[in-house]
C-alpha cells in the first residue's frame, strides 16, 4: 500500500479555535489555548503518524489586519508561509465571527490545493444559524468541503481527519514517525508559562509578555528550569510581580503544575521579570525565535 504524507495548514481569524483543533486532531497538547485572541504567535507544527500516513499539521496565528508592531508582521509572515507549502488548507470559522479579510478571502478563493472549511463551536449556536452559514460558505467557496465541528468536544474531528487523509498526496514521511512536533522542549515549557499569563492577567498585560527559557538542567533528580518574562513597561512589571510577589508566585505555581503534567515529573521553576521593548525590535524578536 502506498504511503501518504502532506502539510495541512490551519488558518482563520483570531480566537476561532485553531489551536484547539490541532490539539484535537493530533491528540497532543501541541498549541497553547486561552479565551483571549492572538494567543498563538508563532507557527507550530504537530505530526500525526501511522504506518500508512503522516499528517503535518500547522497551527498559525490569527490573521492580523493592521500590523502595529514588528511582532504582528512576523505573525503575518507565518500565515503567508502556510499558504506556500500547504497540501491541504483548513479554514476554521465560527458563527458570529467577523467577515474574512478581503485579501485573505481572495487568497483562499485562488487556492490550487484542497480547501476544507470547518464551522467550529457548533455547540454554542442554533442549528438553523449553522445551516445558513454552511450554505453561505458553499456559495463563496464552491469547490471547498464545508463541514460542522466542535474542536473542544471532538464532534466530527474524526470525520475531518478521514477527509484530510483522502486529500493527502502520496509521499514518504517528512519527519521521523516517533516525533510529535518540530519544536523542542524549551519551546513548549515557555509556551505553558505564557499560556498561564493569558489566564491570570487581564487587559493588555498578556500581549506585552514574552517568555524565554534561560536554562533547563536535567542532570539532577528534579529538573531545574529558569525563565525570564519580558514586558514592555515598568508598570507592567509591577502588575506581573504583584504585591509582595503574590502574582508572579501564582503564575509560577500554575505554570509548574502544567509543566509537570506535560513532563510527568516534578520540576523546579524559577521566574524572573524584566522590562524590554521586544515587540518592535527585530534583533530581540530573532532571539525569541520569531
Amino acid at each position: 500500500m502506498s504511503h501518504k504524507s502532506g502539510f495541512v495548514n490551519i488558518i482563520g481569524n483570531p480566537n476561532v479555535g485553531k489551536s484547539t483543533l490541532i490539539n484535537a486532531l493530533t491528540g497532543e497538547k501541541i498549541s497553547i489555548v486561552s479565551p483571549k485572541a492572538q494567543t498563538t504567535r508563532q507557527r507550530v507544527l504537530g505530526f500525526l503518524s501511522t504506518e500508512d500516513y503522516q499528517i503535518v499539521f500547522s497551527d498559525t496565528p490569527g490573521y492580523v489586519e493592521n500590523p502595529a508592531y514588528e511582532l504582528h508582521r512576523k505573525m503575518l509572515g507565518y500565515i503567508n508561509a502556510a499558504f506556500e507549502d500547504a497540501d491541504v488548507v483548513i479554514l476554521i470559522i465560527e458563527p458570529g465571527t467577523r467577515e474574512l479579510n478581503p485579501d485573505l478571502l481572495k487568497r483562499l478563493q485562488n487556492l490550487t490545493v484542497p480547501l476544507i472549511i470547518c464551522i467550529n463551536k457548533i455547540d454554542l449556536s442554533q442549528q438553523q444559524a449553522m445551516m445558513e452559514l454552511m450554505k453561505q460558505y458553499e456559495v463563496i467557496f464552491p469547490k471547498a468541503d464545508v463541514m460542522l465541528i466542535s474542536a473542544l468536544h471532538n464532534f466530527n474531528v474524526d470525520v475531518l481527519r478521514d477527509r484530510i487523509i483522502t486529500q493527502l498526496p502520496e509521499h514518504p514521511a517528512y519527519y521521523p514517525k516517533d516525533v510529535l512536533s518540530d519544536r523542542h522542549l524549551r519551546f513548549f515549557v515557555s509556551e505553558m508559562i505564557r499560556e498561564q499569563i493569558f489566564y491570570i492577567f487581564d487587559k493588555e498585560i498578556p500581549y506585552h509578555c514574552e517568555v524565554i527559557i534561560d536554562y533547563y538542567k536535567e542532570d539532577e533528580d528534579i529538573p531545574k528550569i529558569g525563565a525570564t518574562i519580558f514586558v514592555s513597561r515598568e508598570s507592567q512589571k509591577r502588575i506581573l510581580i504583584g504585591h509582595g510577589g503574590s502574582s508572579v508566585k501564582k503564575l509560577g505555581m500554575q505554570s509548574r503544575k502544567n509543566i509537570e503534567e506535560f513532563l510527568s515529573q516534578h520540576v523546579f521553576l524559577d521566574l524572573n521579570v524584566k522590562v524590554k521593548d521586544w515587540r518592535d525590535n527585530e534583533q530581540t524578536l530573532k532571539q525569541l525565535g520569531y
